[in-house]
């Protein structure tokens, strides 16, 4: 059932639980939260904000009780469209949600509600001399909530871990209505089944987060950059694999590939040398009596064949100037066409060059340009399809180009997604990677969070449209 097919009396209850001012009918206020950033729409009925777990109970049980879909939502900014009310009904808005509970220095956590910003986890662990790990692009803008409903991460996953290895535990309310507690306060602890990392990246299909318990590190004591520039993209693939081969790891290490080399320079001549074919940009963190050797060794590492120049940054001035080149890639891409598919894969480090040279292969069989770039010390590499819709061939070309794409990737023993999510965009391929019996359990485990089916339908299963 659809919130248009609801009683009336429905709506009353919503504004009772939440107040007039928090429950959005009209079409214009409705609009805004139909998509998110991976431009998909579809009109939401209602729109309602929280304030606390209580309301979110109220609101789920009477979602459950009329039949009405259920989407959670922080702030929007997920790429494959997991915050999409594709089956309409009610948007449920966590962003007022911006609570820090409580925040413990001695036992490195902090406990926040959803709707709290990332950056603002970041700043309030700062004081404390702590830092959360957890660092996608969009920090300054996203949700804790939906950092969680997605496994999002970030450059620093390739030495601190996503956001699973990041939260100690949860309050959740499931589709059923039911408050459950999972995790624990410490760092270790094994009562019981992990429902943390099962709720964790699954998209709101299975229960609403209300409050979490993260787990914190140390703020290190020095940082040095390394911007390595290759000749070609398999000089700088191998020399990926050869730095994440060695002990010391790094926090960070980013991967642009000629074509993204090749936007940048467009907009800053000066910035690379002329035969730059692809680079990486390359951070290591730690105490600073060892920050030296640690560099020497990751420094080692990245010479080898192709190697075009190695530029080192100690100051926070110079760490800006070398990261300038990767930030300025993103308004590149914009400029050089109208539309894109942009996929973040992941396939283990050591076959970054056989995907970097499929990938290549693809572009050429399809006249589809692809720019790679992203976090290759976990593999995790952002492919981007670049097409223009107006052209014929091109939009004839771009889906099956993204199929063959998907096939290279798990030929490689890959993943569809590192950090991106499923939602809708990736929904009808994960049955390519999850064989039938794996997809009917994790089916038959979404029933017993969610027997009734409200929490973001259409979305994680193939043929849930």
């Amino acid at each position: 059932m659809t919130l248009s097919s609801a009683t009336s009396a429905f709506v009353d209850h919503l504004r009772d639980v939440v107040g007039s001012d928090n429950v959005l009918t009209d079409p214009s206020d409705r609009w805004t939260y139909g998509y998110d950033n991976s431009r998909t729409h579809s009109q939401p009925d209602a729109v309602v904000f929280a304030a606390d777990a209580d309301q979110i109970k109220r609101i789920l049980t009477a979602c459950n009780q009329s039949g009405v879909p259920l989407v959670a939502r922080g702030r929007g900014t997920g790429t494959t469209g997991g915050a999409v009310p594709v089956d309409g009904g009610v948007v449920l808005s966590l962003e007022r949600m911006q609570n820090i509970l409580a925040i413990n220095p001695a036992d490195r956590t902090i406990i926040v509600e959803p709707g709290v910003i990332n950056r603002s986890v970041q700043e309030s662990a700062a004081a404390h001399g702590l830092f959360w790990p957890p660092d996608p692009s969009s920090a300054d803008y996203c949700t804790v909530g939906g950092n969680l409903a997605f496994n999002a991460a970030g450059p620093r996953a390739v030495k601190y871990g996503t956001v699973r290895e990041n939260v100690l535990g949860l309050k959740a309310i499931t589709g059923a209505g039911d408050v459950i507690h999972t995790g624990v306060s410490t760092t270790k602890g094994v009562v019981g089944y992990d429902l943390t990392r099962l709720i964790i990246g699954s998209e709101g299909t299975l229960a609403i987060i209300t409050e979490a318990v993260l787990k914190l590190s140390p703020l290190p004591e020095s940082v040095r950059t390394l911007r390595a520039v290759y000749q070609d993209i398999r000089s700088a693939a191998n020399a990926v694999v050869r730095v994440m081969g060695q002990p010391a790891v790094p926090c960070a290490l980013e991967f642009m590939d000629g074509h993204a080399v090749a936007l940048v320079r467009e907009l800053a001549p000066a910035v690379l040398p002329a035969d730059a074919g692809a680079l990486l940009m390359i951070e290591v963190d730690g105490a600073e009596a060892d920050i030296d050797g640690t560099l020497a060794k990751v420094e080692q590492a990245a010479r080898g064949e192709g190697l075009v120049s190695l530029a080192r940054a100690d100051t926070d001035t110079e760490r800006d100037a070398l990261w300038a080149t990767r930030k300025a890639l993103s308004p590149a891409l914009r400029k050089v066409a109208p539309n894109k598919l942009n996929e973040d894969v992941v396939v283990p480090v050591s076959r970054i060059p056989d995907l970097v040279d499929g990938l290549d292969k693809l572009s050429q069989e399809f006249g589809i340009p692809i720019v790679n770039f992203g976090h290759a010390g976990n593999g995790n590499i952002h492919v981007n399809l670049l097409y223009d819709n107006q052209d014929e061939k091109q939009q004839k070309n771009a889906r099956p180009c993204l199929d063959r794409v998907f096939d290279l990737v798990l030929k490689l023993n890959g993943t569809l997604s590192g950090e991106h999510g499923v939602g809708t965009e990736k929904r009808d391929y994960i049955n390519r990677e999850i064989d039938p019996a794996t997809l009917d359990l994790m089916r038959r485990i979404k029933q017993q969070f969610d027997p009734a089916g409200i929490l973001n339908p259409g979305k994680m299963f193939p043929g849930d449209a």
